[in-house]
């Protein structure tokens, strides 16, 4: 009898109680603008920038409307102007070079290699193109960090963080995002924590935490975060900063932070999940698995593989009898986007060249979501049929 699964692949964990219990209080309050608060009160939202900023152990933290936000808020705070170049991966999602190009700045691609992270070798050529790297942990795969810094530091380069996949994830035991100037997180539905959309903004450093704070749209209220440079720091940029409004409000920070606190429990709930399937499809003939180095700590919240010079046609009959049986697997290798997929040549607005060796690894990448909704039990079922299909196509059954 041929097995058919049976789960919902975009399917999240409900709110934890508490952070429903926290929203209901927030609506009775009608306090819901995150400066809006009462005599005495700090308000979910810096109480969430607080408990983050302690939880990674950084200095500075900003809750905002998106991860993209974050990253514009990024490159704005840097003072990344109209026309500059900036340094990305060619294996992103679309906010990434979008981010890029909403500041008037021109993405400038970085190829990736068969292991999913930015090609270091092709970093070190192009690291004189530009002065920020927007740098991409796309789908959750870290790159040798201590490698990418030494050539961003000879390079003056400066490295803004992209974590919306690698929440709680490390290298050598540093988490993602202590590493560059700026790290951007987001929150969105499909991310390690759920607040439908939102993002965070971290860093170390001062004057680019105070310029972003105003950016988002404190006014003249930064008084009132945690989280944020003293008082004085605020005065070197406030004249000089524009608005350009993306707070996150009090609703969404109250069903994050007990989502945060549950961050490291979810992370092994998702590893255990991530190891059944790439477990299960281990030895599957045509099927190349990705390498994980010992340095890194991953969150294994979706999983990649590539089918590494098959036929186009062929690709899409393993995604097409995988779907008959209930697996959902999304291919990035297409010519043109769709839904979330695409590839750097999609991005019109962003002038590319060819990259071969970058499209030969794009052409192979298979993604599929892993919610925690599903069981191990689930996930090992989900192997099996992935194994099945691409022994079935590769061997021409």
């Amino acid at each position: 009898m041929t097995e058919i699964f049976t789960g919902n692949f975009t399917q999240q964990e409900p709110i934890p109680e508490e952070g429903i219990q926290a929203a209901i209080e927030v609506m009775r309050s009608g306090r819901i603008h995150r400066y809006n608060v009462a005599e005495g009160e700090d308000g979910e939202t810096a109480l969430l920038e607080k408990e983050f900023a302690d939880q990674l152990g950084v200095k500075y933290c900003l809750a905002v409307a998106s991860g993209g936000y974050a990253m514009g808020a990024a490159l704005r705070a840097m003072g990344v102007v109209p026309g500059a170049r900036v340094l990305t991966n060619a294996f992103t999602l679309a906010p990434v070079p979008g981010a890029i190009a909403s500041v008037g700045a021109v993405p400038v691609f970085v190829g990736v290699t068969e292991d999913l992270v930015i090609d270091l070798d092709d970093l070190a050529a192009k690291a004189d193109q530009a002065d920020v790297l927007m740098l991409s942990h796309m789908r959750g795969h870290l790159c040798d960090m201590d490698r990418l810094m030494t050539i961003c530091e000879a390079n003056n380069l400066r490295v803004i963080e992209d974590c919306a996949h690698t929440m709680g994830a490390s290298w050598r035991g540093k988490p993602s995002g202590l590493w560059g100037d700026m790290a951007c997180y987001s929150t969105q539905t499909y991310k390690h924590v759920n607040s439908g959309e939102g993002g965070l903004l971290v860093s170390n450093d001062p004057e680019l935490m105070a310029r972003a704070t105003i950016l988002s749209g404190s006014y003249m209220l930064y008084g009132r975060h945690l989280a944020a440079p003293e008082p004085e720091v605020f005065e070197k940029v406030k004249y000089h900063t524009p608005n350009v409004s993306g707070r996150m409000d009090h609703l969404r920070a109250s069903i994050l932070r007990p989502q945060l606190r549950n961050l490291e429990a979810q992370c092994e709930a998702w590893n255990l999940r991530y190891r059944t399937v790439d477990e299960g499809i281990a030895e599957t003939p045509g099927l190349t698995r990705i390498n994980r180095p010992e340095e890194e700590f991953y969150v294994g919240s979706s999983i990649q593989f590539l089918l590494l010079d098959w036929d186009e046609a062929k690709i899409h009959e393993v995604i097409a009898r995988c779907g008959k049986r209930g697996v959902e697997l999304k291919w990035f290798g297409g010519k043109e986007p769709v839904a979330f997929t695409s590839r750097y040549d999609s991005w019109r607005y962003a002038p590319s060249e060819p990259m071969p060796k970058s499209d030969r690894v794009l052409k192979g990448v298979i993604d599929m979501r892993i919610p925690l909704t599903f069981t191990v039990e689930d996930c090992a079922l989900i192997a099996r049929i992935i194994k099945a299909e691409v022994s079935a196509v590769f061997q021409g059954a």
